[in-house]
């Protein structure tokens, strides 16, 4: 795959696809953290002279979250420190006449890709090339640099649509990411240890059946909504309320899939012993095989409980290899962030390499200052599939994108 080092960029104009969709509360952004992943590509591609055209998506049309990219310009200008356009345009006129009328050095941020239909869904390449998208913009660029791995496992116009048509290079993201996702999936080290939380309980059983069956995972810890399918499909019962849940959530059509992966792999997968509910307005924590459990028909579980932190604990403190995707309960509750705040912490301070991705994994490392974690993955979907074992679509792109043009391009 092309590296940035490989090409001169003074008087070029490139178009920078980065993912900035980033969480929004009463309509303004509340994490900068995809921002401050993705500068060092943009930082340097200024210093080297590009005319730099930033796009990026916001969220999903009729969500709350789906907003127009003008502040998004803001946050980056701020910590650029240097002046970054904004254009409420995507492949129109406007949009057009203001990317030829860049100078080298400057920054133009497009509208929201998601504006436009074609940016939204999963197409194969082909049909990616021929969007509109695709078809208004590429004449105006000279390369694109892809530095947005959270969207990696999708295949739209934006991402992958360039990628026989003009010089497509990884950005310094997409390259810690892969460097950093290679390394943990194909280390030899053991013990391997995979931590999988978090409400995206199909996507973690994927990545459970393929590291288990390619023998890239020793070990496998669940919290979340992983652990309670996990917990309910070793026969126990988590009690009316939470089956409800799981229910009410689509989740529970994959307990027949979690019991056959148990079958085949008993020993390997180990689930919550002790979870905590909401009580009287306080923590309870409620073992699972105690008289109490008679309470997780009424009450909610919120996560897993101390001695399943200490079990935990102790398998990490031992690991040489961790990766870790997903909270063990709903940590945006200090009263029921113990579990996230223990088991990441004990992945932090163990002596493993390690890599931790996903939203929520990223906001309770920052909110509880937790340190010491080897790579810090910007992507969630993108992680888990990449740890699937599948060819992640932009990947794909970058390395066609380098059989075509590697021969033909000067520095």
């Amino acid at each position: 795959m092309f590296r940035l080092p490989d090409f001169r960029y003074s008087e070029r104009t490139i178009f920078l696809r980065l993912d900035l969709n980033s969480p929004i509360k009463d309509g303004r952004i509340i994490s900068d953290a995809r921002f401050r992943a993705a500068l060092p590509t943009l930082r340097y591609l200024v210093e080297q002279g590009a005319r730099v055209v930033v796009g990026t998506h916001q969220g999903k049309p009729y969500e709350d979250d789906y907003v127009t990219t003008e502040e998004h310009a803001r946050i980056l200008e701020r910590l650029l420190g240097a002046p970054v356009g904004y254009v409420d345009d995507i492949l129109g006129t406007c949009a057009r006449s203001s990317i030829t009328s860049l100078r080298d050095g400057e920054v133009l941020m497009l509208e929201n890709l998601r504006f436009s239909a074609e940016d939204v869904e999963s197409k194969p390449f082909k049909m990616c090339e021929k969007t509109h998208f695709v078809r208004k913009l590429s004449p105006l660029f000279d390369y694109v640099v892809v530095d947005a791995f959270a969207t990696a496992h999708r295949s739209h116009p934006s991402l992958v649509g360039f990628s026989r048509i003009k010089p497509t290079i990884q950005g310094f993201l997409m390259e810690r990411e892969i460097d950093a996702l290679k390394k943990a999936y194909e280390s030899p080290d053991r013990p391997r240890v995979y931590v999988l939380g978090g409400a995206k309980v199909g996507d973690s059983i994927r990545v459970i059946k393929n590291v288990l069956i390619r023998r890239k995972a020793d070990v496998i810890l669940t919290g979340g909504l992983v652990g309670n399918i996990f917990t309910l499909a070793k026969g126990f019962h988590i009690g009316d309320s939470n089956i409800r849940f799981l229910e009410e959530k689509g989740l529970l059509k994959y307990v027949e899939t979690a019991e056959r992966v148990l079958n085949e792999f008993y020993p390997l997968i180990k689930t919550p012993v002790d979870f905590a509910v909401e009580y009287k307005g306080e923590r309870l924590e409620v073992d699972l095989l105690s008289d109490s459990k008679y309470l997780f028909d009424e009450h909610q579980i919120m996560d897993i409980g101390s001695r399943t932190v200490e079990k935990y604990g102790e398998i990490l403190a031992d690991a040489a290899v961790i990766v870790a995707n997903g909270p063990m309960g709903v940590f945006e509750l200090e009263d029921f962030a113990v579990g996230t705040v223990g088991v990441f912490r004990a992945i932090a301070d163990s002596k493993a390499f390690s890599v931790v991705g996903g939203g929520h994994s990223i906001a309770s490392l920052e909110k509880y200052n937790i340190k010491g974690i080897d790579h810090i993955s910007t992507g969630g979907g993108a992680m888990l599939a990449f740890f699937e074992g599948r060819e992640l679509p932009v990947i794909r792109a970058l390395r066609e994108s380098y059989r075509r043009f590697s021969g033909t391009h000067k520095r």
